[in-house]
């Protein structure tokens, strides 16, 4: 059985996901073909060695729809024989993409491949997808006649169920943003980063580099005044126990983004003189309660670490999607992870939630973070809309 193994792992740094925000000018397939070419320039990569594609994207509409991974390869200017596919696991998206890939690896149907994902939320806002119109078929109303809520009475009622009060959220929330920059600041991210080409307001045309969703002066204090985003009377009297926590501080922001990583056979990483920088090691996914809808990173986690052989501790840094402060924190509680080892460079309520392109970013970001402290295991989860979690182990090599 082969070893799929991370040559490379790149990102774009974050945009405001709104109108004005640094990468809302870019078209979102050029987001993705800017991180595909990187790849194999940073690799002195043909890419008609590339297998497949597969990207991950939640809205695939309007300028995300007709499969925007293959679009994005032949933008980059991969030779038309090299194919693509784009999937959506919604926020895992690129993460399941990660594991498509590495799985075909090991199943020897794949030698090089990439995985990587994508959002524009400035261009092709959240939800888009719908179209106006229900995605819930008779069945499933039959199942949940109350209905479902979205994902920000879901982080309310984790908090609450988890005792998780207003002060535990902010104070995470605030760690968030100072680790993202103080890790900007010293440059940990300029290994994983690549430029996009972007035009300023005023014509001037320049690299985007820097995540402009992270806030350096963000404080406990200020975090405390916001007030909570999702409260209405109906939400109120269906679930008295909602202490209304969640802020748009204590959430991810909407995030434009791309990332990717290069995945091969060992065999093949050696043949063409690439160094594999980790291997995936263990792959879980797991479902749970769609109404609570964030809480399945816990028993993925519980899953992949039985998969493993591995214990918690073991694990020398974990990568734990921050869609809301309630989802990481609980998850923590949950596993007994020590809290120092959790998003060591800050998550996503600092670095941004490009949704698609979250997983690849999270995973690319872990194994920087390995190489640079000589960790070994990374853990990454993330929950995902309907109730879903991946889990991914890698280890560094």
């Amino acid at each position: 059985m082969e070893n799929a193994v991370i040559v490379d792992a790149v990102r774009t740094a974050s945009g405001r996901g709104k109108p004005g925000g640094a990468l809302s000018e870019t078209h979102p397939v050029e987001l993705l073909a800017t991180v595909l070419k990187a790849l194999v320039t940073r690799n002195d990569l043909d890419p008609a060695l590339v297998d497949d594609v597969i990207a991950g994207c939640v809205g695939q509409v309007g300028e995300q729809s007709l499969n925007i991974g293959r679009t994005a390869l032949l933008s980059a200017g991969f030779p038309e024989s090299v194919p693509a596919t784009t999937i959506d696991r919604q926020c895992g998206s690129s993460q399941q993409a990660a594991h498509f890939a590495a799985q075909g690896v090991i199943a020897g149907a794949y030698d090089v491949v990439i995985a990587g994902g994508v959002e524009s939320m400035s261009r092709v806002p959240m939800g888009s997808a719908v179209i106006g119109q229900d995605p819930n078929g008779p069945g499933f109303r039959a199942r949940y006649p109350e209905g479902l809520a979205n994902q920000g009475i879901g982080a309310e009622l984790i908090a609450a169920r988890w005792k998780l009060n207003r002060e535990d959220l902010d104070a995470f929330s605030a760690r968030s943003h100072q680790l993202a920059a103080a890790s900007a600041a010293a440059g940990d991210f300029a290994n994983e980063i690549v430029p996009v080409e972007i035009t300023l307001p005023d014509g001037t045309k320049t690299q985007h580099l820097a995540d402009q969703t992270v806030r350096p002066t963000t404080t406990f204090e200020g975090l405390q005044q916001l007030k909570p985003s999702f409260y209405t009377e109906e939400w109120a009297a269906r679930f008295p126990e909602i202490t209304w926590s969640i802020t748009p501080g204590n959430s991810s922001p909407l995030t434009d983004g791309a990332s990717a990583v290069l995945i091969m056979s060992e065999t093949k990483a050696n043949e063409l003189g690439l160094r594999p920088r980790a291997r995936f090691h263990t792959f879980a996914l797991a479902g749970d309660d769609p109404l609570l809808m964030l809480t399945a990173p816990i028993p993925a986690t519980r899953k992949a670490l039985q998969r493993s052989g591995l214990s918690i501790d073991d694990i020398d840094a974990f990568e734990v999607n921050e869609a809301f402060a309630p989802v990481p924190l609980a998850w923590a509680r949950d596993t007994g992870a020590d809290p120092a080892k959790l998003n060591p460079r800050g998550g996503a309520i600092a670095l941004g939630h490009a949704l698609g392109g979250s997983g690849t970013r999270l995973l690319t970001t872990m194994v920087n973070y390995l190489e640079a402290t000589g960790g070994r295991y990374g853990l990454q989860t993330m929950c995902e809309g309907g109730g879903m979690a991946n889990a991914t182990i890698i280890e560094r090599l």
